[in-house]
């Protein structure tokens, strides 16, 4: 057997995996036992080096492209799994020829949408998935990147200070262009639509959907959700030339929103009475980059959004309004972040993300207050939280035993 690997990283480990047998005979004691979302080929987890791969058979020619396609998203910082290796040339003992694996990495703490509701999940949670599927559309297609099969099934989902972050998995389908058109687009949303609302009603035969909705209607917040960021994040807007002051209004809009403008369109009128502005160049991640730039804190955009507000509340209540910003973004990493951080127990740590646990705990804090009717200290609602809540938690930096399994769901009220 000739095998024929490309890889990003060079792992002497993969060449002893059993590249021999088709990947569903593959031994147990080499698997991970991770929740797998549904596909049309066999995938499995995989323990490789002291991690843990996703390993995808299909057909060489797929395997490569989407491969390669992948590795062009993760260079335009697109959330998307990040590929790893191809194996082609495989055969089996008789010599017989098998289909090639695609070898991604699995993004840990991420969740397939059916092994979410295997959990107990608050109401809404539909809504809020196709929320993060939404701006993750509006992302790859401002990017000029055509899905070609927008689904659930072919996302991930992290949590995100009570909200998702979304990222696409399959790159099968997809396709490149320098940009799209509006067509390209509504047909990408058409697919996500149909896709969307089968997913739902298969959850709703199981008795695993929560929502009191028909799922052909939830499935039409896509539409919605979509056009509604794309306007605001590409429209045209025509100001008279003494109204320039919205020209800054506008990008204050789009950072609250999340993203960041790093190219802007504007010209004028032959009176010169008139300014027409456009974004051009449009970047998510304007919360995250702000708090990385201060703290040195990598998370997801919720969650970093979450981090400056109780930066911004630990400023005004110690009346450091005057102070730089990064000396009291250092002293709140100090004081109140990492302590909080370094008291969750270590066999607790791979429920949540720091980030999201720190969150969770303001969260916390404040339903604490309103059922007593006073204030507590943050400490007191992270005692709380690390008593009565987190442990109840299921693992998700790596959750084992769930395979998309139709387990009953408990509804929290929001």
């Amino acid at each position: 057997m000739a095998l024929q690997i490309t890889s990003a990283g060079a792992d002497p480990a993969l060449l002893d995996l059993p590249w021999r047998l088709p990947l569903e005979e593959w031994p147990e004691e080499i698997l991970a036992a991770l929740p797998r979302g549904i596909s049309r080929h066999v995938v499995r987890f995989v323990r490789l080096s002291g991690r843990v791969v996703a390993i995808k058979e299909i057909k060489a020619e797929i395997a490569s492209r989407e491969y390669h396609m992948l590795r062009n998203l993760q260079r335009l910082e697109l959330p998307t799994v990040v590929p790893y290796a191809v194996v082609a040339g495989r055969e089996d003992a008789d010599g017989d020829p098998l289909d090639a694996c695609l070898i991604t990495e699995h993004l840990q703490f991420s969740l397939p949408y059916r092994a979410l509701y295997s959990q107990s999940l608050r109401k809404g949670t539909a809504v809020r998935l196709i929320d993060a599927l939404a701006v993750l559309l509006v992302r790859l297609h401002l990017a000029g990147f055509w899905w070609g099969d927008v689904s659930l099934s072919n996302t991930l989902f992290r949590r995100d200070a009570g909200a998702f972050a979304a990222y696409l998995v399959d790159a099968e389908t997809g396709e490149l262009h320098e940009s799209l058109s509006a067509g390209q687009r509504e047909h990408d949303l058409d697919i996500a639509r149909v896709n969307i609302a089968g997913e739902l009603m298969d959850l709703e035969a199981g008795g695993l959907l929560q929502e009191d909705r028909d799922p052909v209607a939830v499935s039409e917040r896509i539409m919605v959700r979509y056009h509604e960021l794309w306007s605001i994040l590409t429209s045209t807007e025509e100001i008279t030339f003494d109204e320039r002051w919205r020209v800054e209004d506008r990008l204050r809009r789009l950072n609250k929103l999340g993203f960041d403008v790093d190219e802007f369109a504007m010209t004028t009128d032959i009176g010169g009475t008139t300014l027409t502005i456009q974004p051009k160049v449009v970047d998510a991640g304007h919360h995250s980059r702000r708090l990385l730039r201060l703290t040195g804190l990598d998370v997801r955009e919720n969650q970093a959004r979450r981090l400056l507000n109780d930066l911004d509340a630990y400023r005004a209540a110690h009346d450091r309004q005057g102070d730089d910003e990064e000396i009291v973004a250092h002293d709140w990493l100090e004081r109140v972040y990492q302590p909080l951080v370094r008291r969750i127990p270590s066999s607790l740590r791979a429920k949540l993300e720091p980030a999201e646990v720190f969150h969770e705990v303001l969260e916390h804090r404040w339903y604490m207050a309103e059922r007593a009717k006073h204030d507590f200290t943050i400490q007191e609602a992270l005692d709380d939280y690390l008593a009565q809540i987190l442990p109840g938690k299921p693992d998700e930096q790596s959750v084992v035993g769930i395979d998309t399994v139709e387990m009953p769901v408990t509804v929290l009220d929001d």
